[in-house]
């Protein structure tokens, strides 16, 4: 007897399964995300006859389970490693998102060259390229061990036959999109696909503890394509970032439940593909211009990590008679903030001037404790003055104008002062840190209360 065909409709943001159609998901509340699915009502009876035959699982102790150094595998690659929390845990399931073309295969591919050298078990799945593509990619990588093995394929249950076969320690599925279920209705990167191909992956890397690295290709918003629910399924959801005609990288961590989130990773892509880069202050401030008006150094903490930035801000006089302000990877909304706080607290007529602000290097910053670096900047421009090559600035602006404390502060100025730089300009209520010294590892500490006593330092300057 023909299975029956039923239609169902899924929310693409939380993944809420409904029989009928409504202009707004009942579960997360966000409106048109609704879309029509359909489902086989034998592989519906299916999956509930194997859960119901699947033998019981038995709670453990707490306190019985073992624990070692052998729980993570780390694969050599000091800025891979450190995203992950210090290496991949054994049994995870790591989602790994990405703009087309940014390097996503290249870096996972890279990752198993280094596993497979320590002679653990890694098998590459990918329903993208046939052999001789990869092939023709990793000649570009260097030379691969014998403990690495090549699968292409795209139907799923095959996938998970291998898999159970071989027992790798690493498996690699590139990508989510292109696996296709038969028992599921529907194209290869729809609705159902997607969540039941991640569903199976799931259990196999929980049953085989195989670490799972799963990638997925991003829609036109920047998020994972799919339902949103994919991301609360895995463990680990990575994001590598990045323009893709710049030679940089950013391997972000944006889920972890084994170590720290939002920390990053920063690589560079060469010929030979992606190198680290193991002091990003360094490398985002390489051709810094010298002695010119608009720009200030700051300081941002991306997960354990202190990071040197160069602000730049261009303000000059309108031609319209509505001034036209442009960002460039700062929020555009509290540069506008500041920019009112500017021209409220200090008197300036910013009103009157188009104003545009970028973060060099292409790094997006979303932390205030760069606002102090932003209005310093913009008033350098506006003023024509230079703030100093060797002046680092580090705050956040309230309302009121005043520079208000940031955290880590410690960090961050030691970071600046390993970097050569003279003057800090840090808020007066974090000195008592420092013990009211004024100097810190040779860096001169230069307390301010508000931006008015900040941008005096401009016009000493």
């Amino acid at each position: 007897m023909a299975s029956k065909i039923k239609t169902v409709f899924f929310c693409t943001e939380c993944g809420y399964e409904s029989a009928k159609w409504s202009g707004q998901c009942p579960s997360c509340r966000e409106w048109n995300t609704m879309k029509e699915h359909s489902v086989s009502d034998r592989a519906v009876k299916t999956g509930r006859i194997q859960k119901a035959l699947a033998e019981a699982s038995k709670p453990l102790l707490l306190k019985e389970i073992p624990l070692g150094d052998e729980d993570r595998l780390a694969s050599g690659i000091a800025e891979f490693d450190r995203v992950l929390g210090g290496g991949t845990v054994p049994g995870s399931l790591i989602l790994v998102g990405g703009d087309p073309g940014i390097g996503k295969s290249t870096l996972l591919l890279q990752v198993c060259r280094m596993f497979s050298e320590k002679g653990i078990n890694v098998l590459y799945v990918s329903g993208e390229e046939s052999p001789k593509q990869i092939k023709m990619r990793a000649e570009r990588l260097g030379e691969f061990s014998s403990s690495l093995k090549l699968l292409c394929e795209t139907d799923l249950q095959s996938v998970s036959e291998v898999v159970k076969e071989e027992k790798p320690a690493v498996c690699v599925v590139d990508s989510i999109q292109t696996m296709f279920n038969d028992e599921i209705q529907g194209t290869p990167g729809s609705v159902s696909q997607v969540r039941e191909s991640t569903a199976v992956l799931l259990k196999l890397a929980k049953t085989l503890n195989c670490a799972i690295f799963i990638v997925g290709h991003v829609t036109k918003e920047g998020t994972v394509a799919g339902p949103r629910m994919l991301e609360h399924m895995v463990d680990t959801v990575l994001y590598f970032e990045g323009d893709r005609h710049a030679s940089y990288r950013v391997l972000r961590g944006v889920k972890n439940r084994f170590g720290s989130t939002n920390e990053i990773g920063v690589f560079e892509m060469e010929g030979s593909g992606l190198k680290e880069v193991p002091n990003p202050s360094e490398y985002l401030l390489e051709g810094r211009p010298q002695n010119a008006s608009g720009t200030v150094t700051s300081c941002t903490i991306e997960g354990t990590r202190p990071i040197l930035l160069e602000i730049q801000a261009l303000v000059c006089r309108t031609a319209f008679g509505i001034p036209r302000r442009q960002s460039s990877g700062a929020d555009l909304n509290r540069i506008n903030l500041l920019m009112a706080v500017l021209e409220k607290r200090l008197g300036l007529h910013l009103g009157e001037c188009d104003a545009y602000v970028n973060i060099a290097g292409g790094m997006r910053i979303v932390e205030p404790a760069v606002d102090l670096a932003i209005a310093m900047a913009v008033v350098s421009s506006f003023l024509n003055a230079p703030a100093g090559d060797k002046l680092i600035a580090i705050g956040e602006i309230g309302l009121s104008g005043e520079v208000r404390s940031v955290s880590r502060i410690e960090q961050r100025v030691s970071e600046a002062a390993n970097m050569g730089y003279e003057i800090c300009v840090i808020p007066a209520v974090c000195m008592s840190r420092f013990k009211n010294k004024k100097s810190f590892n040779g860096l001169k500490l230069v307390p301010v209360e508000s931006v008015k006593d900040a941008m005096e330092l401009i016009k000493r300057n």
